[in-house]
């Protein structure tokens, strides 16, 4: 037998001593701005921590977070998490949506954490290695209601971001007039002529926009050559899609509250979306949005994973855009508008694991999300008073908009 192919226990690492390890305690903290944290504890000692929120329901999520353990989790061992993902899903009658699947997808960053503690490496070596060293990222200027964006843009650009994304508008009637229009391509135009043609432009809709002015507006927009127009309607109008493509050319990227491979499906068969945006803590965590990533795959279409959120779902995303081929940006927080009280880097022990050079960032080669929580410092800030709801905006006849 060839000496260096020899498959005998002998010659083997010795697998780590984890057969009677159960998980027996969670913890959950609501932390400004707006996140929700989970810390999962197991009887070795071990800690893996996962974000499971949806922006503005909190309480909502937490309660599901604390039914799946409840009912599931507590006293079974981490390490088979297919098993506990499926369990978590299928377990129920009623299945999807953001709720459950936020809280699906928080527990899910927890159990690739302690897996990738337990045995000293990335999560994105347990899904089949590296794909890149680095993920590029863009910066968001603009806040909800965009204004003085050109200097923000050279603000940001400046500082090193390759990349930006903004609002292409604030509130707009279902047919507006062509004011409205020019507004949006004026913010556009004024924001091309700040950074040039060497910087990538995102333009989010947010879906705030009807089908009828979202084919006006990517016309409109065209000329600018975004590098992509966002959620140009509400996912629930996902049929619309073909009419607006065939209006343009600029690519169309949807995702962000869309959360399993199923919801993902139709997009990908109808051949219109050319770059989707899981959330890792929206779509079922890091065991859904690499099937759904490899799915895209298939299609010829980019992932962009949304993530205006904290340090452990970045993490996560970051660990599943390292392993994804189609990976082409990664969204992150540091500044956001929503961002007034803490900031994505606050929370961790040491905040250069994300630490963006020429408009990129490595990936962590830490173990487990490669992040270390600065655990005092969650508890601190959870012992404050946390209520983020987002607004609700009103049409000047006093109907509600979509923000």
């Amino acid at each position: 037998m060839n000496p260096n192919n020899d498959l005998s226990t002998e010659n083997r690492p010795p697998e780590p001593d984890d057969t009677a390890e159960q998980i027996t305690a969670y913890e959950l903290f609501e932390v400004p701005p707006r996140w929700l944290f989970l810390r999962l504890e197991t009887s070795k000692g071990r800690v893996g921590w996962g974000e499971p929120v949806v922006e503005g329901r909190a309480q909502t999520v937490r309660a599901a977070v604390e039914e799946l353990l409840e009912n599931y989790l507590l006293g079974e061992g981490p390490r088979d998490i297919e098993d506990h993902w499926q369990t978590m899903y299928r377990g129920g009658f009623y299945r999807g949506g953001p709720v459950l699947m936020s809280a699906i997808a928080g527990v899910d960053q927890a159990l690739w954490d302690l897996k990738g503690k337990r045995l000293g490496t990335p999560v994105h070596q347990l899904l089949g290695g590296a794909a890149r060293d680095r993920i590029r990222v863009y910066q968001w200027i603009g806040g909800d209601r965009p204004s003085d964006v050109a200097d923000q843009a050279a603000t940001k650009v400046d500082a090193g971001f390759t990349a930006l994304k903004m609002n292409a508008t604030e509130e707009i009637e279902r047919v507006d007039n062509p004011a409205a229009v020019e507004a949006a391509v004026n913010r556009l135009r004024e924001v091309r002529e700040a950074v040039g043609t060497d910087v990538d432009i995102g333009v989010d809709f947010h879906g705030r926009v009807s089908k009828s002015m979202a084919k006006r507006l990517a016309k409109a927009l065209e000329p600018y050559e975004p590098m992509f127009i966002e959620e140009p309607v509400l996912p629930e109008h996902n049929d619309a899609l073909p009419g607006i493509a065939a209006h343009t050319t600029i690519p169309i990227a949807t995702g962000e509250r869309m959360y399993s491979r199923w919801d993902f499906k139709e997009v990908f068969e109808d051949g219109t979306v050319d770059v989707i945006q899981p959330d890792l803590s929206h779509a079922g965590g890091i065991t859904e949005v690499k099937k759904i990533a490899s799915m895209a795959e298939a299609y010829d279409v980019a992932m962009a994973p949304h993530c205006p959120l904290g340090p452990i779902a970045l993490a996560s995303c970051i660990q599943v855009d390292a392993c994804s081929p189609n990976a082409l940006i990664q969204e992150q927080s540091l500044d956001i508008h929503y961002n007034e009280t803490s900031d994505v880097l606050d929370y961790l022990d040491d905040p250069s694991v994300f630490e963006y050079e020429d408009g990129y960032v490595a990936v962590p080669s830490g173990p487990g999300l490669g992040i270390d929580i600065n655990e005092s410092y969650v508890r601190e800030q959870a012992e404050k008073q946390v209520d983020w709801h987002n607004p609700v905006w009103r049409h000047d006849d006093g109907s509600v908009a979509e923000w």
